[in-house]
């Protein structure tokens, strides 16, 4: 009898646990039994943290759904023990902001062969079963190199590409090829260094200038650097030769530093693409996902024919070039702050300042 009674106990105990389930995994917010795993490739950038991190978590959060993540700190061995870490966490959904997009296909494939499904972020992963939600990143090369060309026609240019694993940085090179190329063909436009730059990584790309001013004798005349890091690095080694502010330079985000040396002068256009759009797309994406919608029924799809063939199923957002001529439409976003993109701007300088 006692043993009967005891059962009972222990039965109700279990469905009391039950009804009230394990729904604060993660730090997410969501509520509901299902839950989507976010593998960075590095954390650092200032836009994960300030920006798409807070835009996914409240997509997921406004679906019912769980937030979990991981940091594989620019290691894509750490990147594939993620991936199932987060699937055996529970993740009904992926998304994966790739170090590689080649090195990580297998973890894709295993995802997806358990049946998760997977949202390629930003980055290129080569699969065709995952979604891609980015940007359109040739045309953000397009629009860096019209702002560098519009100022500086003819002349010694210098391309800071991104890192050679990731399939943006051809992406952008081959927008600004598509801008550049007639005035290079009619030699009115020399390349005098291009490089890629390991893991976008701005010192790298400073080192990398340092050795194009010192091979031409300091006679560049304009830089297209790729993102907004690398333009910080680049405009550190202009500066360190008094030519900052002289040598028109690109980027691409719309970081909070590359805004302001916009407002100074120093950097001439960064791209931006609002981050906090993409999150969203992606957040949204991945719980309709996890629910169980179909790729090609995501909303806001169209097919995107990759470089390797694959005919992806994608969502490519517009991105906008931020000049001194339009920083409003920064400030309007509530973006970056009056004080932070003035800073040291001397008053009256631009318009927004």
């Amino acid at each position: 009898m006692k043993k009967a009674k005891f059962l009972v106990l222990i039965l109700a105990l279990a469905m009391v646990a039950a009804a009230c389930g394990d729904s604060d995994e993660g730090d997410g917010g969501g509520d509901g039994d299902l839950t989507v795993g976010v593998s960075w490739n590095n954390y650092n950038e200032e836009r994960w943290a300030k920006s798409d991190e807070p835009a996914i978590k409240a997509a997921l959060e406004a679906e019912g759904v769980n937030y979990i993540s991981t940091d594989a700190g620019s290691s894509t061995e750490q990147q594939l023990a993620d991936i199932e870490q987060l699937i055996t966490q529970g993740a009904d959904a992926l998304i994966i902001l790739a170090q590689d997009g080649t090195a990580v296909l297998p973890g894709v494939q295993s995802a997806l062969d358990q049946g998760v499904p997977v949202i390629a972020y930003d980055r290129l992963i080569e699969d065709p079963g995952a979604l891609y939600i980015t940007f359109d990143n040739v045309e953000v090369g397009r629009m860096q190199a019209r702002v560098i060309f519009d100022l500086v026609p003819s002349g010694n240019y210098v391309f800071i590409k991104g890192n050679s694993a990731d399939a943006n940085a051809d992406f952008l090179r081959g927008g600004q090829q598509e801008i550049l190329q007639a005035a290079i063909d009619a030699g009115d436009i020399v390349n005098v260094g291009e490089s890629y730059t390991d893991n976008w990584a701005p010192e790298v790309a400073q080192t990398n200038m340092e050795q194009f001013l010192t091979q031409n004798n300091n006679e560049v005349d304009a830089v297209v650097a790729s993102n907004d890091g690398m333009a910080g690095g680049v405009v550190a080694a202009l500066a360190a030769q008094g030519l900052d502010g002289i040598v028109p330079v690109s980027g691409q985000d719309g970081d909070g530093a590359a805004l302001n040396r916009v407002a100074l002068g120093t950097q001439s256009v960064s791209v931006w693409k609002d981050a906090r759009e993409l999150g969203k797309a992606a957040g949204e994406a991945a719980a309709a996902l996890a629910k169980g919608t179909a790729l090609g029924s995501v909303s806001g799809t169209q097919i995107f024919n990759s470089p390797g063939g694959n005919a992806m199923t994608s969502i490519l957002l517009a991105p906008i070039p931020i000049t001194q001529a339009n920083l409003d439409v920064v400030i309007d976003a509530d973006w970056i702050s009056v004080a932070d993109l003035c800073q040291g701007v001397t008053a009256g300088s631009v318009p927004v300042c």
